[in-house]
This record gives structure tokens, sequence and C-alpha cells, in this order.
């Protein structure tokens, strides 16, 4: 007859454990193989997240290339207009001019011919005269001729004083020299005479005051 064999404790033990390690292997590396997944996934959408910063800072650079070279032309584009404009400034005035000096280069004969009138040349220097200064208006270009205004030492130099009865002291009797602006911009001042009160004006209004002070005096 065959006999049973028994298992002794510790095998049992021995073996059980032996099952339950294999387990806890097997339960790590499945987690293991897990986080290496979620790592992987973890990289693969940083990098595509990479990818699109890096295409949107491309984007962006392009964009800022283009809009420097956009300020760039802009700049040299106002530079030509603002060139042409004072060119065309100065076309303007000489096209306007021409005229002037046509007229002043007829008179110029007409003067020098023999028996000329004197009357008709000076007429027509009158208008030679008017024709200019309606060019010189049409650029911003006007006279300060301030006769009987008064004194304004902004525009007008003083070149003396005179007594006067028909002006108010301190207004424009002559002008020496008229004076111009541009634009409303002092060129040239105008040279003038200016009004005072006359002496004798001047010797009453010291009297009357004086009357004045005495009569304060008394009261």
């Amino acid at each position: 007859m065959a006999t049973d064999e028994k298992v002794s404790p510790d095998k049992e033990t021995a073996a059980a454990n032996n099952k339950q390690e294999t387990g806890d292997k097997g339960q790590q590396s499945a987690a293991s193989q897990d986080a290496d997944e979620t790592v992987s996934k973890e990289i693969e959408a940083l990098k595509i997240e990479l990818d699109k910063a890096q295409a949107t800072a491309e984007e962006n650079w392009q964009a800022t290339l283009r809009a420097t070279a956009e300020l760039e032309n802009t700049r040299k584009r106002l530079e030509r207009d603002v060139e042409n404009a004072h060119k065309f400034a100065m076309e303007r005035f000489v096209q306007e001019l021409i005229p002037v000096i046509d007229s002043l280069e007829m008179g110029l004969v007409a003067a020098s011919e023999e028996g000329a009138d004197l009357v008709k040349v000076r007429e027509g220097t009158e208008l030679t005269l008017k024709k200019f200064m309606d060019t010189a208006s049409k650029f911003g270009i006007e006279p300060v001729n301030p006769v009987g205004e008064e004194f304004n030492p902004e525009y007008h130099q003083a070149m003396s004083l005179l007594e006067s009865n028909d002006y108010k002291p301190n207004s424009v009797i002559d002008v020496m020299q008229k004076g111009y602006v541009l634009q409303g911009r002092l060129i040239r001042p105008a040279m003038v005479v200016v009004a005072k009160a006359p002496a004798a004006s001047a010797s009453n209004s010291n009297k009357d005051e004086n009357k004045g002070t005495k009569i304060n005096e008394k009261a």
C-alpha cells in the first residue's frame, strides 16, 4: 500500500509567501508600466504645446518684421512727401513770380526808351507792384504799415519821436520802412516815427497838476 505524504507547515508557508511575492511583483510591474505610459503621454503633450508655442513665436516674429518694414516704408514715404511739398511750394511761388519779373522787365524797357512817358511808366510800375503784393499775399506774406495805429514794440521799431497835435501820443505818425510778416510771424519790423505830446500841452498839463496840488493844499 502507498503511504500518503504529508506536507509540512513550513513548506506550505513558504509556498504561500512565494505566491504572494509573485503577485506583488506583478502588481508593481503593472503600476510601473502605467506610470511610464502616463509620463510618455505627458511628454508628448508637452512636445505638442512646445511646437504650438514655437509656431506662435515664429508668427509673432514675422508679424514684427512686417510691421517694422511697413513703418520704415511709411517714414520714407512721409519724408518724400514733405520734400515734394517743399519743392511744389517753391514751384508755385516761382510760377506766380515769373509774370511779375516779366512786368518789371517790360517797365524797364519802356522807361529806357527815348521820350518815355513817365506817367505811363509810373502807372505800369504801380500795377507791377500790386501784382507782386498779390502774389506775396497768396503765400502768407503781408506788409506791416501801421500809420495811425498805436505803437506796438512787437511789430514796430521806433526810429524817432515827434511832437504832434494830429496824432495821439504813442501812435505811429509815419512809416520810414514797412515791416513784413509771414503767416503771422514777424520777418522784419516796421521802422516808424512815433507821436508824443507837444511841449506846450505837456507844460499846460504840468500847470494843471500844480494847480490841483495847490488847491488840495488849501483844502
